[in-house]
């Protein structure tokens, strides 16, 4: 799946279901569905997404701050909240847990998906300041003989790296999504890795 994958957790199946209509018409997909706390937390470590869309009240409770901290410790995956809530003291349990993001109910689809977006973006970039650049030669050199990425692969993953999305990568390399979505299959073959999230981990074990 060459798409950003996201894992929606929310209580309210009328909501969770537009929020998973609106994500098929974006460069999002949907990893899974989930509405509560044990499912929401078998999701992520039977089906790691690379995105949590998150409900901080879950059934009545604030389990969505403890799914988030489960997040922040163990998966080290960007995460926004969605809630109704915007009083002080919701505010200050949720920062605590540090979201990527704080999407207030009702939202538009415009708002969902700036806020996903930007989101993306700024989690791959903070965590890539903290690592080396990419470097082709080593990254192949670690990678079994005849399965080393091309020029045009690793360009594209040097995007997704940055964290851009297929659309922003086909508009920067002035190509078709399509043949971006071929790119991105392929490397992920050779780096054996399915998802973003686990391809951009492989790159930084590989790129030392």
């Amino acid at each position: 799946m060459s798409e950003i994958r996201v894992l929606i957790v929310e209580d309210e199946p009328l909501i969770a279901e537009d929020i998973a209509a609106i994500l098929q018409h974006i460069d999002f997909s949907v990893s899974g569905l989930v509405y509560t706390k044990a499912d929401a937390l078998a999701e992520l470590a039977d089906n790691t997404p690379d995105f949590v869309l998150l409900d901080i009240n879950l059934n009545g409770e604030q389990e969505g701050i403890e799914i988030a901290d489960v997040i922040k410790k163990k998966y080290h995956i960007p995460f926004v909240f969605l809630t109704s809530y915007s009083d002080k003291a919701t505010v200050n349990l949720a920062k605590a847990t540090e979201p990527s993001g704080y999407l207030v109910k009702p939202f538009t689809e415009a708002s969902l998906f700036t806020s996903i977006e930007v989101a993306w973006y700024n989690h791959q970039q903070k965590n890539a300041n903290r690592f080396p650049d990419l470097n082709l030669d080593v990254i192949n050199k670690n990678l079994q003989p005849g399965a080393g990425l091309s020029e045009r692969e690793f360009e594209v993953l040097k995007l997704i790296y940055e964290g851009k999305t297929n659309q922003q990568i086909a508009a920067t390399l002035f190509v078709s999504p399509n043949t971006i979505k071929k790119h991105i299959n392929n490397a992920y073959l050779k780096l054996d890795s399915p998802t973003r999230s686990s391809a951009i981990a492989r790159l930084r074990m590989l790129n030392n």
